[in-house]
């Protein structure tokens, strides 16, 4: 079926015409008279009918896109992430307090929607903000129109941007307090009520190596973690608590070992955010032994992985025991469960017993009362030795 168009007594007119086969001949039977040609132009009534028809005629409105050289009409915009992350980023508060923080400001962009922006990115698909002004035209975020690369920079700087002297309490030494610190402490204190406490924090730490003359404060070279020796780097934590919400993040530089950050995080942690009793469990590599006296006169209680092949206890206590260990959790896709030393359910075989320990050794953790240096024919510990690496179980 087609348009057709006939000129009778000087008007023209349109009909809907299709070409049927009769006789062996083909010929156009008229469907329906539209009526006059200038008068369905006035009315608009041959746009509403393009438009109806054209509901049903995808790839005809595609091709003629094409046709036209208007390939911009075309763009497919992703607009999952955004709905999805643009809901917790309104849940959680993020965009509250960040608004709220603003509200004295006066800038001439939405810096709200610059941070959403790179958050986002950094959540999909990681990158440095010269990669999220290209990534940002393939999704669809409301509120991002306009925003440019110095837009992203500076909201950045926002972040990064130094509090009063009067607010430079608790300060770490090779960095002051900035804005992020406020925009933390806002978030968690808008979640917090009358029995709050982080009764398991865990804390884990990367380097976070980059190009360029900067960093001349956090900027050193270490052990890096993401195979880049030949770079500059700076070490960043992360705090979780025990549901997983974000508490806040910590950076030190580059040349920083990870057996030196536990302490002074935890005491910032304290004195930021008013906490009483913290529960904190961290892997291997933050254990030693000024790291547990400093805990234990701080009286906090503490998960820590231990070293296999350098730790006595674990040699006498663990690996020494002949006794059958019992589960404490579910176990791991390709791996052994964490196994504590406590009643037996039920008695493997020696070679399994024996592998089995060298697992749980491998990242047993200490509790923090008091640690019993006893020969394996002692009583049983009071508290169990928890394998960390597959998360903390208290009994």
């Amino acid at each position: 079926m087609f348009v057709r168009e006939k000129r009778i007594n000087g008007y023209t007119y349109l009909y809907l015409v299709e070409t049927v086969r009769e006789d062996g001949r083909a010929k156009q039977r008229i469907i329906k008279n539209l009526g006059r040609k200038e008068a369905l132009a006035a009315s608009g009534a041959l746009e509403r009918l393009a438009s109806s028809v054209a509901r049903y005629a995808e790839r005809a409105v595609v091709l003629s896109q094409l046709e036209t050289g208007n390939p911009e009409r075309l763009a497919c915009k992703r607009i999952g992430a955004p709905l999805l992350f643009g809901r917790l980023w309104e849940e959680t508060g993020c965009r509250a307090v960040i608004e709220d923080l603003l509200s004295g400001r006066a800038f001439e962009f939405p810096v709200e929607r610059a941070v959403f922006a790179t958050v986002l990115h950094r959540i999909m698909v990681s990158g440095s903000d010269r990669a999220c002004e290209k990534w940002l035209a393939d999704y669809d975020l409301p509120g991002v129109d306009g925003l440019a690369l110095h837009h992203f920079y500076r909201a950045m700087a926002w972040l990064g941007e130094e509090l009063p002297a009067d607010q430079q309490a608790g300060a770490a030494p090779f960095a002051p307090r900035t804005v992020k610190d406020l925009i933390e402490e806002r978030l968690f204190a808008r979640r917090r009520d009358l029995f709050s406490e982080l009764s398991v924090v865990f804390m884990d730490t990367t380097s976070l190596s980059f190009a360029g003359t900067g960093g001349e404060i956090l900027g050193e070279r270490g052990y890096s973690k993401d195979h880049r020796p030949d770079l500059m780097q700076m070490i960043v934590g992360v705090v979780v608590d025990a549901a997983g919400r974000p508490v806040c993040s910590e950076t030190w530089p580059g040349n920083t070992a990870d057996v030196g950050v536990l302490v002074p995080v935890i005491d910032r942690l304290r004195s930021r955010f008013a906490i009483g009793r913290v529960c904190v469990v961290a892997d291997r590599g933050m254990i030693s032994a000024p790291t547990i006296a400093a805990l234990e006169e701080r009286g906090l209680e503490y998960v820590l992985g231990a070293r296999e092949r350098t730790d006595s206890l674990v040699r006498t206590v663990v690996l020494a025991d002949d006794r059958p260990f019992t589960p404490l959790c579910i176990p791991r896709a390709g791996g052994d469960p964490c196994a504590s030393r406590g009643p037996a359910v039920r008695r493997p075989s020696s070679s399994s017993r024996r592998s089995r320990s060298r697992v749980s050794a491998t990242s047993c953790a200490a509790t923090r009362p008091k640690p019993r240096r006893t020969p394996p024919t002692a009583a049983p510990l009071s508290r169990p030795w928890i394998n960390s690496s597959s998360g903390a179980t208290r009994r």
